[in-house]
């Protein structure tokens, strides 16, 4: 399979002075997604991000949970929303990603595609799964129940059967040339899941409320309760960034532990 890290695979595209502003951009980013490209590049990532993650998360977190005022109807037991909705967003964020990963892994080939999905599958997974645990929590003293068939919590539940599939396909794949494949199709074809979580709570009638943020609307609280909630959003996207690149990083010494360039890093290393 082909690997844009490789000279030979760039060598005979055309020059720089006979690409428009697209096509240089273009293959500007062909020479950072190679495998070896790729863990150059991004490795020094991973501190900086994880730190920014620290910040934020302990910033929203004491914000949240100490600081920002009871809700008048829930009181405090709206609280969980700092950990809900950041989970929930996240859950899609990360599966709509890897739908767009397998599209760059099946159209152009580029096996970094197909090693971010791997890397991060598994955290959208856990996403996925405390969104509908906190959910079900959060339920319990709003809704008097802990679980209805409810059509968002429902499609959130097939989110996660689908995270689940994509996370056996890889492994089933683990030794074939074909490694990864099926897991992206699953990926893109479960993508047309991801609108019908969007839009379910305006679609059908639903016991679920509407979205906290929108890009039209102001939020639907006071900036003391959407300030912590939108730093704790940052926070897990930045967290979950640092710790795709170090899961990445990891597969990719995994798989090429036979090439000159990830021996002499090792070497490097001691």
């Amino acid at each position: 399979m082909s690997d844009f890290s490789e000279p030979s695979a760039i060598q005979n595209a055309p020059k720089n002075n006979q690409l428009g502003f697209f096509g240089r951009l273009w293959q500007g980013f062909l020479t950072t997604v190679g495998t070896e490209r790729f863990f150059k590049i991004f490795s020094s990532w991973v501190k900086w991000l994880l730190g920014i993650a620290f910040v934020l998360l302990t910033t929203g977190t004491v914000w949240g949970l100490l600081f920002a005022p009871p809700d008048y109807l829930q009181g405090n037991s709206y609280r969980i929303i700092f950990i809900h909705v950041p989970m929930a967003s996240l859950a899609m964020s990360v599966y709509l990603a890897m739908a767009v990963l397998g599209v760059i892994f099946l159209v152009w080939k580029i096996k970094t595609a197909n090693i971010v999905a791997q890397a991060v599958a598994p955290m959208g997974f856990i996403a996925c799964v405390l969104s509908l645990i906190t959910g079900s929590i959060w339920g319990k003293p709003t809704w008097g129940t802990y679980w209805v068939w409810d059509a968002r919590l429902t499609s959130m539940l097939i989110l996660a059967f689908l995270y689940a599939g994509v996370m056996a396909l890889f492994s089933a794949f683990e030794h074939s040339q074909n490694r990864g494949r099926a897991a992206a199709i699953l990926s893109i074809v479960g993508a047309v899941n991801l609108p019908i979580i969007k839009y379910s709570v305006e679609w059908w009638n639903t016991l679920h409320q509407g979205a906290t943020f929108t890009v039209t609307n102001a939020p639907k609280m006071p900036a003391s309760m959407w300030v912590p909630l939108l730093i704790m959003i940052l926070g897990v996207y930045f967290l979950v960034a640092g710790l795709t690149i170090y899961r990445t990083n990891s597969l990719i010494l995994q798989r090429e532990h036979n090439k000159a360039w990830v021996a002499k890093w090792l070497n490097g290393q001691k």
